[in-house]
């Protein structure tokens, strides 16, 4: 699972490498455009012909897709605080797909299995039944699987065994949510920063104009509170995957407990 986080984290970084590529490609894009259209500007000989230029640009503007206007106001908020907001999502991100897939094939068929074991039990075939949990993935086998090794030492021994490796499986279903939590945290925090600093700027620009212009106060403080929408923004979307993944854990440790309690009902009534 490491090696997906470390994949997830790569494919990431390379997405983030190429959006700023494509964000200085589509500036020198931006640069020219406005060239050609101030160089077809003065060669316009009347008020007609200047007419449909206009109204072509406002039909562009209007059509701008998600994409461009996300990258936009990614470059208004400013490189400097945006990327460390960016970073937390791909990094949270890959955290929470090896999360996602490390549950998903954790989940088992529990009564299946127990049928599986309580089979092999009764004919006293406890390797087969060892066997059937060994070929299962998931924690609730390997559970199982440790109580069986154990059969021979007495029921409380395996009782205990259950108990202990049943903490043990919990603490690997937990694995890197701490992780998760703490880009929850950071993005916003990151974000409240930026926003903070950009304020400072803009007041000292404003005073530097010796003038309180709604122009300069309305456009400084629109820039830096984008750090804040994209810090927010990025926090609710780790936050309900986050929420997710707490509800499959608590799904999967119910699992563990409810199959645990028939496990031992099966070797109890099978003693001899």
């Amino acid at each position: 699972m490491k090696k997906v986080i470390a994949l997830m984290s790569v494919i990431g970084l390379l997405a983030f490498t190429n959006l700023n590529n494509v964000m200085a490609q589509g500036d020198k894009t931006d640069t020219a455009a406005q060239t050609e259209q101030v160089s077809d500007d003065s060669t316009a000989a009347t008020a007609a012909e200047a007419a449909p230029v206009a109204t072509t640009n406002e039909e562009e503007a209007e059509a701008k897709s998600f994409h461009e206007v996300l990258k936009e106001k990614y470059i208004q908020g400013g490189a400097g605080w945006m990327t460390p907001v960016l970073l937390c999502l791909i990094l949270g991100m890959a955290l929470v797909i090896e999360r996602i897939i490390y549950l998903n094939m954790s989940t088992t068929n529990v009564n299946k299995l127990l049928e599986g074991i309580e089979d092999n039990v009764k004919k006293g075939d406890y390797n087969a039944a060892k066997e059937l949990c060994r070929d299962t993935r998931g924690p609730v086998a390997s559970i199982f699987y440790q109580g069986l090794d154990r059969v021979n030492e007495g029921l409380e021994n395996v009782e205990k065994a259950v108990t202990s490796y049943g903490g043990v499986q919990m603490a690997r279903l937990e694995n890197n949510l701490t992780w998760i939590a703490l880009f929850i945290a950071l993005a916003p925090s990151f974000g409240f920063l930026g926003t903070v600093i950009g304020m400072v700027q803009a007041f000292d620009d404003i005073e530097k104009a010796g003038d309180i212009s709604p122009t300069v106060v309305a456009g400084g403080m629109k820039v830096a509170l984008l750090t804040t929408v994209f810090g927010l923004i990025v926090a609710i979307i780790l936050q309900i995957f986050y929420n997710y993944l707490l509800t499959k854990i608590e799904s999967l440790v119910a699992q563990m407990e409810d199959g645990s309690i028939s496990f031992m009902d099966i070797l109890v009534k099978n003693k001899k």
